[in-house]
């Protein structure tokens, strides 16, 4: 087991499909590795009930069995994994130096950061003082709470339309609220959900404000409506609800890769090419912390695999 006292040959910051590859193929190579978590194994991916486009699952695969799996699959290995969020690298000597939210710090002769990305804030009245009661980011995490009542899905892609499917299995009412007039969801997904009956699309529209009320046995203020306002006519109407899952894209987790000095685009997100190799030596980085054109749960994976490759070439030129 590792302590503070060790010096690892790679550190894989983020437990999500690329870190947990990443120190799959690592492990694999003979280094010693250990995997910092900051939640479970999974990262986004545990967001999604299930995943219908990852290979060798002819029926689909359960995204939390999957996650586990993998975490498995890289401990049976050698690769440790250590519950503790890495908030600090610093990267100035040969060494990496990671500080954990725990005080802990660790040393490592390389890092490959796999932070992902966290999911985007609407940004409008009501969001933030109801995060938790009502409001959510996670529909496979939080709906179960919602069984029976009435639901709002907030966006248009296939985390979105995939929320909305899976709890129109579980509430009452869905209303997908989406600012355009078309989904960027799959077919497949767009397929299933123009045949449930207890769907209920809203296009061409946006959610103002988030409203709240307190019923008099319920001490904390929770959801109660939407505010939506017709982007065409100008229109605003009142949609009862009791829960609101927002699935409007996400940012990039890179204030880690920041202090380091890893070169960023204007979106935050690493400027690395296919190996992971960053503009500092011995940082790489893997998953959706990196500039790319497709984030996938494939493509993570498959960075995961190039960074440790790189990481491991690095090590042996070093």
């Amino acid at each position: 087991m590792i302590d503070e006292r060790t010096e690892l040959d790679v550190a894989v910051v983020g437990s999500g499909p690329a870190g947990m590859t990443a120190a799959l193929y690592a492990a694999r190579a003979g280094l010693s590795v250990a995997v910092f978590e900051r939640m479970g194994p999974g990262g986004q991916m545990t967001q999604t009930e299930r995943l219908d486009n990852y290979p060798g699952f002819a029926e689909g695969v359960d995204a939390f069995e999957l996650s586990f799996a993998m975490a498995s699959q890289a401990e049976r290995f050698g690769a440790e994994r250590v519950p503790d969020e890495v908030v600090d690298l610093n990267v100035d000597a040969v060494k990496k130096l990671l500080t954990c939210a725990s005080g802990v710090q660790y040393s490592a002769r390389a890092v490959i950061v796999a932070t992902g990305a966290e999911p985007r804030e609407l940004g409008v009245s009501g969001e933030a003082e109801l995060r938790g009661r009502g409001v959510s980011y996670c529909a496979t995490c939080d709906g179960g709470f919602f069984r029976g009542k009435v639901a709002v899905v907030v966006g248009g892609g296939n985390t979105a339309v995939g929320d909305a499917l899976y709890l129109s299995r579980i509430c009452e009412k869905v209303y997908v609220v989406h600012r355009r007039d078309s989904f960027r969801a799959d077919a497949l997904y767009l397929n299933a959900l123009s045949e449930l009956s207890n769907v209920e699309l809203v296009l061409n529209s946006t959610v103002e404000a988030i409203r709240s009320t307190t019923d008099g046995e319920v001490p904390m203020p929770h959801v109660e409506s939407i505010l939506v306002r017709d982007r065409n006519t100008g229109d605003e109407r009142v949609v009862n609800t009791d829960a609101v899952f927002i699935a409007v894209g996400t940012n990039p987790r890179s204030n880690v890769l920041k202090a380091a000095g890893v070169a960023l685009n204007e979106a935050g997100y690493a400027i690395a090419g296919e190996s992971g190799a960053t503009n500092v030596p011995g940082v790489f980085v893997a998953g959706d912390v990196r500039e790319k054109p497709l984030r996938q749960v494939i493509t993570a994976a498959s960075d995961g695999a190039n960074a440790a490759t790189a990481a491991f070439e690095y090590l042996n030129l070093d």
